[in-house]
């Protein structure tokens, strides 16, 4: 089915920049009383608590959802502003943010009342940490080829099998996840897929971290064993969760995150070049920033058609491939262009601790989301190409 590409050049209407003073504004009392280092993305703060509990305390978390489950009814324009200058500062955001992006809205559509009714309120507090659980060894960020079984029982489900790459699984207190409930068939490989809400501390879910190179331990592989999930965390329907999964991949691929994970080493640099850079530094700051700029326009857009309550799963995929090659490239770029920078700047061991950082937690920006390959087939096929 061919999808008819578009990107509306989208506004950020006046709220939302009252809103972005208000997040500077907070974010610089966190800074100023130690909270974080917006200097230092490598940092062990992934689990951070009580700065979790402040920004719900704001109101900043679930801000679109509905009022009666804690949201603010807010827009996804509003939800944008706070996002973006929570990733511009490095803020420790890891706790809530997947529940705030995708888990919440998921949890919104398909899940029984009672649920929503105890569990969305304390993710707007900040309380609960999400994981997602879609891809698997051998099988990646191919959704469909989904092998980790769920299996009817008395009163629930029994899990067997495993999932990867589930970023902060070793801190989440609920994971939702895609599990096969009956086999694909030859005409639909996308039948046979069922959603759930796992209880993470629940028995027969063990959590092995996957180190990185940077040392850091945010990936991890999750192993099912009869762990078992009860009927009413179910979500949607039986054997439809790509219906579902599809709407999940658009707020996850769209966001700001998806171009600033290694803007900082942007930022840093123009420090160190200061007020009146040379033409070569010039030239190649300003191609750096437009080509930013252009990609924040493509993810407001997303946005705003995320608030007019559209689907757009191919802008969204093109956000996150062009996204992701472009904070992959953007070390490298940036190291090039340092290399003509004034050895006495006064930030020069920061950019270089950030530099090193950067181009070694790139490797993973492929991963997360989807990888490339994946991203440009759903493109194709939404363009009618495949």
């Amino acid at each position: 089915m061919t999808t008819a590409l578009r990107f509306d050049p989208i506004r950020l209407p006046p709220e939302c920049e009252e809103l972005r003073k208000e997040v500077r504004a907070f974010l610089a009392e966190e800074i100023a009383a130690g909270t974080f280092n917006p200097y230092q993305p490598k940092r062990e703060d992934a689990d951070a608590r009580e700065f979790s509990a402040r920004v719900g305390a704001r109101g900043w978390i679930g801000m679109t959802w509905p009022k009666q489950y804690g949201g603010h009814e807010r827009s996804f324009l509003e939800r944008y502003v706070v996002t973006e200058e929570m990733r511009v500062a490095n803020a420790p955001v890891r706790r809530f943010f997947v529940a705030d992006r995708q888990s919440g809205p998921i949890l919104l559509r398909y899940a029984p009342e009672h649920i929503k009714a105890d569990i969305l309120p304390r993710i707007c507090r900040g309380e609960l940490c999400f994981a997602i659980g879609m891809s698997e060894p051998n099988s990646g960020s191919d959704l469909f080829a989904a092998k980790t079984r769920a299996t009817k029982t008395d009163g629930g489900w029994l899990i067997n099998g495993s999932k990867i790459w589930t970023t902060s699984a070793h801190m989440a207190d609920y994971m939702i996840a895609i599990f096969r409930t009956s086999p694909s068939t030859k005409e639909n490989r996308r039948h046979g897929l069922t959603q759930f809400l796992v209880n993470m501390k629940s028995p027969g879910i063990k959590v092995n971290p996957i180190p990185q190179i940077t040392g850091q331990k945010e990936f991890n592989e999750v192993v099912f064993t009869d762990a078992f999930v009860p009927d009413d965390h179910q979500l949607g329907e039986i054997d439809g969760a790509w219906k579902q999964a599809t709407s999940e991949l658009a707020y996850e691929r769209s966001g700001p995150e998806r171009f600033l994970e290694t803007y900082y080493v942007l930022t840093e640099l123009v420090r160190a070049v200061g007020p009146d850079p040379d033409t070569r530094s010039a030239e190649g700051i300003g191609r750096l920033v437009a080509q930013l700029h252009a990609m924040r326009r493509m993810s407001v857009s997303v946005a705003g058609m995320l608030q007019a309550g559209k689907e757009p799963v191919v802008e969204a995929s093109i956000v996150k491939d062009v996204g992701t090659v472009w904070e992959q490239q953007l070390p490298h770029r940036v190291r090039d262009l340092a290399a003509f920078v004034d050895e006495n700047a006064g930030n020069r061991e920061t950019l270089e601790s950030q530099l090193t950082f950067a181009m070694q937690t790139a490797p993973k920006l492929t991963i997360q989301g989807g990888t490339t390959e994946v991203l440009r087939g759903i493109i194709a096929r939404g363009l009618g190409l495949r």
